[in-house]
């Protein structure tokens, strides 16, 4: 009447639980460790693996079940964040680089490269850009900032003019992000006699130094990223900070 069969009918009266119920305990223990050992970074298909490495064979669903009861998660790669976002109502600009990123000694502050790195921290996210002498392979100018507006690069490029002082008309290639195509920014490449350059799009090639700061690189990360730093004191500094024009520049145009 009840439709329950008189093994299970007398399994929960006695309240002792089954030999499978028994068994996903400690196959559970055992998932935990395995999960611990991976500092959180192993799901069901690799815990699963390192089960059968063991010489326990389990299903993987078995495997994946357990998991989910013990509130156990693998770590998965962090959405990409695009940042080079092209403008297009922007003006065109020729490739006057064509991918020739050789060292020369010879040529040094006659062909520059930027672009922007972000970085992860505990306040949020961190935008780096850099400018990068091509023939000497320096970074020349940099800035740093908690937004992707085009001040970012205009900094960095500001900054590079500032600690090199280069001949006029010096090429700065980058790649068509809008903070490079923005009529702010040939404003200000205009005023430092600076050529602006772009690569070709959806190239890999466009700068010589790919970004590292990639999401995916840190989505197997060894070990988990650490606190937040204790805070310092401020210290007086005779350096220019990033983001900063060095004191007594002015541009060529205002001379």
């Amino acid at each position: 009447m009840l439709e329950v069969s008189r093994a299970a009918y007398y399994t929960h009266r006695t309240g002792r639980p089954s030999a499978r119920a028994r068994e996903d305990v400690a196959l559970t223990e055992q998932i935990s460790q395995l999960h611990a050992t991976s500092k959180g970074r192993y799901g069901a298909p690799r815990i699963h693996a390192e089960l059968a490495r063991c010489g326990r064979r389990h299903g993987r669903k078995r495997v994946a079940r357990l998991m989910r009861e013990a509130d156990l998660a693998g770590r998965t790669p962090k959405r990409w964040t695009k940042t080079t976002i092209p403008d297009p109502d922007a003006a065109a600009r020729a490739d006057l680089i064509r991918r020739d990123f050789t060292v020369d000694a010879a040529r040094i502050n006659a062909r520059w490269c930027g672009d922007i790195t972000y970085v992860p921290t505990w306040q949020g996210w961190l935008y780096l850009a850099t400018v990068i002498d091509i023939s000497s392979r320096k970074v020349v100018g940099h800035a740093m900032a908690d937004h992707l507006r085009t001040n970012l690069v205009a900094d960095a490029l500001t900054n590079a003019v500032a600690a090199r002082d280069p001949h006029a008309g010096v090429i700065f290639h980058s790649d068509r992000g809008c903070q490079y195509t923005s009529a702010a920014f040939a404003d200000l490449a205009i005023d430092y006699d600076v050529r602006l350059s772009v690569g070709r799009t959806g190239s890999a090639g466009t700068t010589p130094w790919p970004n590292r700061s990639s999401p995916h690189s840190k989505a197997n990360a060894s070990t988990p990223s650490p606190g937040p730093p204790e805070p310092t004191p401020a210290t007086q500094s005779s350096t220019t900070s990033p983001g900063t024009t060095a004191p007594g520049f002015t541009p060529r145009s205002a001379t």
